[in-house]
């Protein structure tokens, strides 16, 4: 679908609209909006508004939508498959400065926030009031309009769930410049169609998020993490359906390869507490009190052992702690750091099947000569797989890129897996989620963009 450029007359509409300075243009404009922080994807909007409110929002897509200009919205750029990215130019949206925390509400366990708050600092905010708040993605300068436009998870969803399970109500201004709320603070609500959860995930192709009502739980009395190595990365996994047979309640169960945290030791400059065996889990719990959490780690702990775990390190000391979950943190940099160029496979599989899945990316890479490390959600069965060029040339490393998703997906598809646990599709991904689904929810999926937005100006041919 062809869009109109800007023109002078667009132009001076977005600075009158906003006032202070806050419309970009040509040179003005950052490299680092043309991209995201995976890049891949690339292409420079035309203008860059940085929005302060529902009302300017709501008349610059009503603006737009009637002269036909495309609009996409930007957080911090933190994504992975370009779905921030302006393919078609026009007008972005960037929501950083909107970013304040508008109301703690502790008789509903609620807090009302603007879309660009950071999670570290709702994090933050909500634990210095002896609260909670669940969802923990690794990228954690992202801010609360990207988690829920991808539906982010995290490693603590396999006790507490992902973003969708903390929404309880969302301002939207739709592509046409109406001003809509969907949910509300109520618990329970079986009133007619959630177009409350059919916004999450959308990945900013059917409305703009403005403001955010989230769930809050109470504050963990103890946290406890437990780092235990492998002779494989095979028996370190395997160990994951064991423990969840167990009905053992892990807050968060990674899987790292000892080549994935030498990356971070280099990037970091930090040595972690061991790396002489080639795989390792870790685990968290958490509850009221240090009771209850020492009986479940103390029991995972022994199981692990029984397994063929090579020890179980407790993770309880500050500078333990900052040095496994920095590193932790810090493995998607570390290994973007060590190649020239890579792009990443954000699979999610059911859990019995992640080992023979992350012995079927070793295949990959093998058929492939390609270098394939990778971490990710153990517990949750969502692996982060990244698929790196190194000294390559272009045209050679298009090609094993290609056939790498080509095999991948397939395997996932076959194991009854999907294309994202988290990242989400954006234009990166959207040809492997039409495999995926098929025409027929395909279909669907258009008729309701075009139900949403009957011109297709925000964020166009992203997702489907």
């Amino acid at each position: 679908m062809g869009y109109r450029k800007l023109d002078e007359r667009d132009i001076a509409y977005l600075k009158k609209v906003t006032e202070d300075g806050r419309v970009l243009t040509g040179s003005d404009i950052s490299q680092d909006y043309s991209h995201d922080e995976l890049g891949g994807v690339e292409r420079a909007p035309e203008a860059l508004v940085r929005v302060l409110s529902t009302g300017e929002v709501s008349d610059i897509m009503a603006y737009a939508n009637r002269e036909g200009i495309p609009v996409v919205t930007r957080g911090s750029g933190t994504g992975l498959v370009g779905a921030a990215v302006a393919i078609h130019g026009g007008i972005m949206l960037e929501t950083t400065q909107m970013n304040r925390i508008l109301e703690l509400d502790r008789r509903n366990l609620t807090v009302t926030v603007e879309p660009g708050v950071l999670l570290m600092d709702l994090a933050q905010y909500v634990e210095e009031n002896g609260l909670f708040y669940p969802p923990d993605p690794g990228e954690k300068s992202a801010t609360i309009g990207g988690n829920i436009s991808t539906n982010a998870g995290g490693m603590r969803a396999v006790k507490y769930g992902v973003t969708r399970d903390y929404v309880r109500a969302l301002t939207v201004v739709l592509p046409t410049g109406e001003v809509v709320e969907f949910g509300g603070k109520t618990v329970k609500n079986s009133s007619g169609y959630s177009l409350l959860n059919l916004m999450i995930g959308s990945e900013g192709t059917l409305g703009v998020i403005t403001r955010a009502v989230l769930k809050l739980v109470p504050l963990p009395g103890k946290t406890v993490s437990l780092l235990v190595p492998f002779a494989d990365m095979e028996q370190a996994i395997e160990m994951v359906p064991v423990i969840v047979e167990a009905q053992i309640q892990a807050t968060a169960i990674e899987f790292m390869e000892r080549e994935t945290i030498l990356f971070a030791e280099e990037y970091l400059g930090k040595r972690f507490p061991d790396t002489r065996n080639d795989a390792y889990i870790l685990l968290t719990f958490d509850g009221r009190n240090a009771e209850q959490v020492r009986a479940e780690y103390r029991e995972v702990a022994d199981l692990c052992l029984e397994h063929g775990a090579v020890d179980v390190f407790i993770v309880d000391t500050q500078e333990r702690k900052q040095s496994v979950w920095n590193a932790r943190g810090a493995f998607l940099e570390a290994i973007k750091a060590s190649t020239t160029q890579m792009d990443e496979c954000d699979v999610v599989v059911p859990r019995d099947r992640v080992a023979d899945f992350i012995k079927y990316t070793h295949e990959v890479a093998g058929i492939l000569n390609l270098r394939i490390p990778s971490f990710g959600h153990a517990g949750d069965g969502n692996l982060h797989v990244y698929l790196c060029r190194d000294d390559l040339a272009e045209d050679e490393w298009k090609e094993k890129l290609s056939l790498g998703f080509e095999m991948m997906y397939a395997r996932a598809r076959e194991y009854g897996g999907a294309v994202s646990g988290e990242h989400g599709i954006g234009y990166a991904k959207k040809e492997y989620l039409k495999e995926q689904l098929g025409d027929t929810q395909i279909g669907l999926m258009r008729r309701i963009k075009k139900a949403f937005d009957p011109n297709l100006i925000l964020n166009p041919d992203k997702v489907i």
